[in-house]
């Protein structure tokens, strides 16, 4: 497309080397191609440009019709269809990712938008009901904080940082103790 672009626009009369003329349309056109058709989030050139467009012309219908246009009538203004009005607004307002960690709620509540989010791939460690009877007799014979840890984590379904705060110790801590643990039941229950 850019050195379509170069020879349409390109004049002989002027004197310069078609080379040095075509170079910027053309990188200009890749540049452009990698931008709409990024992996990261992206914008459409159009979409931004249509979006610019939109602003001029909610200007002219507010002063035309003497109110807030609506949403139709803008997007007959920029000469596309409702739909893809909607689209160039809805991605204009979520152009900036937001961050799992960011805070939600108040202060006290403490929560984040990644503990909001639910994960389809995330299977629980809640066990049979056989199963959860055949570990609850392998950890009798195990240290109390090493049984602890295991029966907050596999029958109680805690995940580690939940567990180390229920018992009052590091992450790390439970993290070693449930190592230890399973060590251990998986020699006795061998």
């Amino acid at each position: 497309m850019g050195l379509i672009r170069a020879i349409e626009r390109f004049q002989l009369s002027k004197g310069n080397a078609f080379s040095s003329f075509a170079i910027p349309y053309i990188r200009g056109e890749i540049q452009h191609y990698l931008r709409d058709r990024s992996t990261s989030l992206k914008i459409p050139r159009r979409w931004l440009e249509l979006k610019q467009q939109a602003v001029k012309a909610s200007y002219q219908l507010q002063e035309e019709l003497n109110r807030q246009p609506t949403e139709q009538e803008i997007a007959t203004k920029l000469n596309i269809s409702l739909r893809e009005w909607q689209d160039v607004k809805l991605a204009a307002k979520n152009r900036e990712p937001l961050s799992l960690d960011m805070p939600i709620g108040s202060e006290e509540e403490n929560a984040s938008l990644g503990e909001l989010v639910p994960d389809n791939k995330y299977r629980s460690f809640q066990l049979a009901q056989e199963d959860q009877i055949r570990l609850q007799q392998s950890l009798v014979g195990l240290e109390q904080r090493t049984r602890d840890v295991l029966e907050f984590v596999f029958l109680h379904d805690l995940t580690q940082k939940e567990a180390a705060e229920v018992l009052g110790v590091s992450v790390v801590t439970v993290s070693r103790r449930l190592k230890k643990g399973l060590k251990l039941l998986k020699n006795k229950m061998l």
